[in-house]
């Protein structure tokens, strides 16, 4: 039966760090040494959270962590590894906790902006440097620096659309004083250079995270375990993940399932700013689907309620339809059983290589259990056929090389062997993928940010 496109909507990659100094402008060298002890802190923070929460598994996923993860700067391990696992593009992400990054991610310390500006455009740099020979493969999505300087940041975007950048982070992911919200006149250069360059606009986990607030706490889980452990050495510290305390499990757990990385989606939909800007592309990615048709149906009353002090002209369910990809990574049982609700056509699966909580090294049988049951055309579009569309990929390239990779429909609808029980279960562990749909259970959280945002937007 005939291959499958399948295009990931999430993925990370992270500079060496020996490459540092050759892409961060000169004038902020005499901070790597810092930078360098920040990221000490932060790999092993995250290895003994990891373990804390159970979620290491079974031996091959814990083999491929220590040994397999060097696709994340190696474009040619990658490519190997995309392959193995039938992956024909994926769009691609800063963020690792194995290299860290420079000064621009939720995780570093606070650092002035103008330093967290330059790190972002090291990254940039060195990702058009590292991916640019295959950008049909490699949907690179650009690091958003602090954009208190309006001028620099429509540069920025003007060199990554130069460099074929997919994408980038939307202003405001990780924040700080200036930031406005995103239906603020403010914005409208960012906007129009966007749609008018073709880049879309990614919201990922995290988003809205104020800069330098996770750092304490990653200092604290790797204090209180190596005072436990008498030491900092990794393999020492795993045997005292028990040390970490209730309170920085709770933070994680709130920082990674918290709903602000939601609320770009309201202010751009009932701000107007999707009507100002009818082709603006909105990705969001790992903050899970299944809470969208809840807050819709809820944006949707709002909407009627306030109408006529609204800039919107439509409801935000079609905007939802006309402006936004959700990306499923790592898709959960009950997101493919909510399709429908969603919107088929709005849904692309995601990976999130190289992340201990994604599909990876497992994909295909993740891909295999998820879609069991689940129509051809369906499956098609779930898993490429909508980026395809969405993102103007070129289709017949990645059917070329879907035909040399695979997978086939068969592969993932038909009846092949019985995915093994623990398998499943450590899915389930890792990912949440046996979760039950979270439904209208938040919306009181959700309503609360709407209330503010209606408190300032203006027709």
């Amino acid at each position: 039966m005939g291959t499958v496109i399948v295009v990931s909507s999430d993925s990370h990659a992270g500079m060496p760090k020996e490459l540092w100094p050759d892409y961060l402008d000169r004038g902020f060298h005499d901070l790597l040494p810092r930078l360098h002890e920040d990221n000490e802190v932060y790999p092993r923070a995250i290895f003994v959270l990891s373990a804390k929460r159970r979620a290491t598994g079974l031996p091959e996923v814990q083999e491929a962590h220590r040994t397999g993860w060097h696709g994340l700067h190696d474009p040619v391990l990658r490519l190997a590894d995309m392959d193995r696992e039938g992956i024909a593009a994926e769009l691609i992400y800063h963020g690792d906790f194995r290299l860290g990054d420079l000064f621009h991610n939720a995780t570093n310390r606070e650092y002035p902006l103008e330093v967290w500006d330059a790190g972002a455009r090291a990254w940039n740099r060195w990702a058009a440097d590292n991916f640019g020979f295959a950008m049909d493969r490699f949907l690179v999505t650009g690091a958003i620096g602090s954009c208190s300087d309006m001028d620099a940041t429509l540069r920025d975007l003007e060199w990554i659309a130069d460099h074929n950048f997919t994408g980038t982070y939307g202003p405001g992911y990780m924040r700080h004083a200036q930031t406005a919200p995103l239906f603020d006149e403010s914005w409208e250069p960012f906007w129009r250079v966007c749609e008018e360059r073709d880049i879309a606009v990614v919201v990922h986990a995290g988003f809205g995270t104020e800069q330098g607030i996770v750092f304490p706490q990653l200092q604290r889980i790797l204090d209180d375990v190596s005072n436990a452990a008498g030491t900092t050495d990794l393999d020492v510290l795993f045997q005292h993940a028990d040390a970490v305390a209730p309170e920085s499990l709770a933070f994680f757990q709130n920082f990674l399932n918290n709903v602000a990385p939601r609320r770009p989606m309201w202010q751009l939909m009932l701000g107007g700013v999707f009507d100002r800007h009818p082709n603006l592309k909105l990705v969001l990615t790992e903050i899970r689907l299944d809470w969208i048709p809840a807050t819709l149906q809820h944006l949707d009353a709002v909407y009627e309620r306030h109408r006529a002090d609204l800039p919107a002209k439509r409801k935000p369910s079609e905007y939802w339809q006309t402006n936004c990809l959700a990306g499923a990574s790592f898709i959960h049982k009950a997101e493919v059983e909510m399709r429908h609700d969603i919107g088929v056509e709005t849904i692309l699966f995601g990976r999130d290589f190289p992340h201990p909580e994604g599909t990876w090294p497992n994909t295909k049988d993740w891909l295999r259990h998820a879609f069991a049951g689940v129509p051809e055309d369906e499956v098609r579009l779930m898993l490429g056929e909508n980026a395809v569309r969405f993102l103007r990929l070129d289709r017949e390239r990645l059917a070329e090389i879907a035909r040399r990779i695979g997978p086939t429909i068969d592969d993932i609808t038909g009846s092949g062997p019985e995915i093994r029980p623990e398998l499943i279960t450590n899915f389930d562990e890792r990912g949440g993928y046996l979760k039950p749909a979270e439904g209208g259970e938040r919306l009181s959280a959700v309503d609360e940010l709407v209330r503010e945002d209606l408190a300032l937007v203006r027709k």
